[in-house]
């Protein structure tokens, strides 16, 4: 949808330096410093828009009567990764240094984003958590997040391996594209073979079937042992980088991170993403609200 005039919001387009934004702002006069919510929308950092995700900005702005700002971060393969990651760190730190201009509390900013957008959501706040000079996020909402991308045989990946939209071998694609990778190398990525033992043993304790809780795990098959090809490990490096596994991140980080709220669904590639992220949360002692759509798919 493009902005048009609505009843209840003010909706202007900007610029927070350079990176493309749309704000939604209600127009009841408000006692008081409203929330902020910065959203990041999905679409696998190739697809989606501000216009794309409207109706979702204005329906949270207006129900939880906060300043809303979608970013527009420019996609790949135009701007190559990670464009869109900094697009979005940028425009957040502009947002906290700037919300008492737009009505929002700077104190009260949660950020936001769904799929893609829940990565770059868990990106900018760990990127965030040993900055002075800006405001802390107060809290973090990811919707069905993608967070890593070391192993693609977890419960989830072998349950939902067919559902539609999102398969897996679908989601591995959009990964080599999303990179500008050749996309010859998803059979490799999808047994493991891009993972140096080094790195399996290092990351165990973080990212493992055994992890998840046994409701989620009926059906499942540990996977057989596959070779290391050293080739597609040197290729798909990024693949590695917190950047763009957040769920690599060292304790360290995550102990700093802000309160947290996690959708996973059910019939989701994604769904243990978001279900080790949260055990990574509490672990850490960060607050962490669950919601599990049982229902629900990507």
């Amino acid at each position: 949808l493009p902005a048009c005039r609505d009843s209840e919001l003010f909706i202007k387009d900007l610029h927070f330096d350079e990176v493309p934004v749309r704000i939604y702002l209600p127009r009841v006069p408000s006692a008081s410093k409203r929330r902020g919510v910065i959203f990041f929308h999905g679409g696998c950092g190739m697809f989606g828009s501000i216009r794309s995700h409207e109706r979702i900005c204005r329906y949270i702005a207006r129900t939880s009567d906060s300043v809303v700002v979608s970013v527009g971060y420019h996609l790949s393969p135009e701007y190559k990764y990670p464009a869109q990651t900094l697009d979005c760190l940028t425009a957040t730190v502009h947002f906290l240094k700037t919300a008492e201009n737009y009505g929002a509390d700077p104190d009260r900013i949660i950020v936001c984003g769904d799929s893609v957008g829940g990565t770059y959501t868990a990106s900018v706040c760990q990127e965030l958590v040993n900055r002075r000079d800006i405001p802390k996020i107060r809290a973090q909402v990811l919707i069905y997040p993608f967070l890593q991308s070391l192993n693609f045989n977890l419960p989830s990946h072998q349950k939902n391996a067919f559902t539609a939209f999102l398969s897996l071998e679908r989601t591995v694609l959009f990964i080599l594209k999303y990179l500008n990778k050749d996309c010859s190398m998803k059979g490799a990525i999808l047994a493991g073979s891009h993972v140096p033992e080094s790195i399996n043993l290092k990351y165990k304790k973080w990212i493992n079937s055994d992890l998840i809780p046994e409701i989620f795990k009926l059906g499942y098959k540990p996977p057989l042992p596959t070779s290391f090809s050293p080739q597609v490990h040197e290729a798909t490096k990024e693949l590695f980088e917190t950047r763009f596994s957040p769920l690599l991140a060292e304790d360290a980080v995550f102990c700093h991170l802000p309160d947290t709220c996690i959708i996973t669904c059910e019939h989701d590639v994604l769904r243990d993403d978001g279900l080790l992220y949260k055990k990574r949360l509490e672990d850490n002692n960060v607050k962490v609200t669950w919601h599990h759509m049982e229902e629900g798919f990507h």
